[in-house]
């Protein structure tokens, strides 16, 4: 391999996620950029990347590379578009994992209480309009810990991050049980 193709491919390897979308992200990953993103133009961003990167363009050796750059573009995205996989990458560039982590659990009883309340509300749904209060309940919930994160993160306070990120996932595994709703089935919460 030529020096200048094997320095291309260990500088793509190296990127951050946020490097990948310089006209999104410019400033990079938060402390120095913000952590909320402006998810249409990521996407736009993602699509021109696609466009040049995907592997039908390319032949011979190029396609192979090509191919690994569609894929760690693709998983750019899907982890920078999605708040709780943004904060859990984040979280884990510095060296914190709560994605796998079953230990990390919110110990505040009112939160608990709070999602084994929404848990219930949702099982009693008998009509799908009745759905629309609660996702706008739980879509400022969302809001509101992405703003804790946007500050948290912007104020390199990990700790208070860490613990935002986990309540983050319950209110994503509540949308999720929002959108998967059918009359008489359980709501199963995945923490």
């Amino acid at each position: 391999m030529a020096a200048s193709a094997r320095s291309q491919k260990e500088s793509l390897l190296l990127q951050t996620h946020y490097e990948m979308f310089p006209d999104t992200v410019p400033s990079g990953p938060p402390p120095t950029g913000p952590f909320v993103i402006d998810t249409r133009q990521l996407r736009q961003e993602f699509l021109r990347l696609q466009a040049k990167a995907h592997p039908d363009r390319h032949q011979g050796k190029d396609k192979a590379r090509a191919e690994g750059a569609s894929a760690r573009i693709n998983e750019a995205y899907k982890t920078l578009q999605d708040p709780l996989k943004r904060a859990q990458y984040l979280l884990a560039l510095r060296g914190i994992n709560v994605a796998e982590d079953e230990t990390a659990k919110v110990e505040d009883p009112e939160l608990l209480m709070e999602v084994l309340e929404t848990r219930e509300d949702i099982e009693a749904v008998e009509v799908e309009a009745e759905l629309k209060p609660l996702r706008d309940r739980n879509d400022a919930r969302v809001t509101n810990s992405e703003k804790v994160l946007d500050a948290a993160f912007k104020s390199d306070d990990l700790d208070t991050a860490k613990q935002e990120a986990v309540k983050l996932r319950y209110w994503i595994n509540i949308k999720e049980s929002l959108d998967a709703w059918e009359k008489g089935k359980p709501v199963i919460l995945v923490h």
